[in-house]
């Protein structure tokens, strides 16, 4: 049954309904920004993302190198199905967008962490953003973000990066994950 039959039958019937929805959405996965935020907004349904960092490649520490332990430096020496995940999150457009979304975050004298995190949680259909660490240093970072609002030329300048390097996670090849 359709989702949105099912939030009807609840509200036909008094039972509880659909308050929130999970995806992944994050500085270079925006997809949420266009029919699922329309239908959060409709509906009063607000979206819980995932994974704002894209598994670590938002903190920049793919930029350089691939830091021992890491889940896409273990992908380097994994299946096929490692190797085309690693492809979408680590090529050249991802790591054009991470070097200017760099740019923003050292003029905000933030964290590239700290600038995903902060944008994800800052738009009006998102209730809160799910985040995860292995280290404390980690979620330092992510929670440097709290009271972190970004402005309007910060915005901008964000999606002028979009503008240019729409999507920069690429689908070639790949299923749905």
């Amino acid at each position: 049954m359709p989702h949105a039959d099912r939030r009807w039958t609840a509200d036909q019937h008094g039972l509880c309904r659909y308050d929130t929805v999970q995806s992944n959405f994050s500085l270079i996965n925006r997809r949420c920004e266009s029919e699922l935020a329309q239908v959060c907004r409709r509906e009063q349904v607000s979206l819980l993302p995932y994974s704002p960092l894209d598994g670590g490649v938002l903190t920049g520490k793919y930029t350089d190198d691939f830091p021992k332990g890491a889940r896409f430096s273990m992908y380097r020496t994994g299946g096929e199905r490692q190797q085309k995940i690693l492809q979408r999150f680590l090529n050249d457009r991802t790591h054009s967008t991470i070097e200017c979304l760099k740019d923003i975050a050292a003029d905000l004298g933030v964290t590239l962490t700290a600038l995903a995190v902060a944008w994800s949680r800052q738009h009006d259909f998102v209730a809160s953003t799910i985040i995860g660490a292995t280290s404390v240093q980690q979620l330092d970072e992510s929670l440097a973000a709290k009271d972190l609002i970004l402005d309007a030329e910060t915005i901008n300048r964000i999606d002028e990066i979009d503008e240019q390097i729409p999507n920069p996670l690429k689908e070639d090849g790949l299923r749905r994950l």
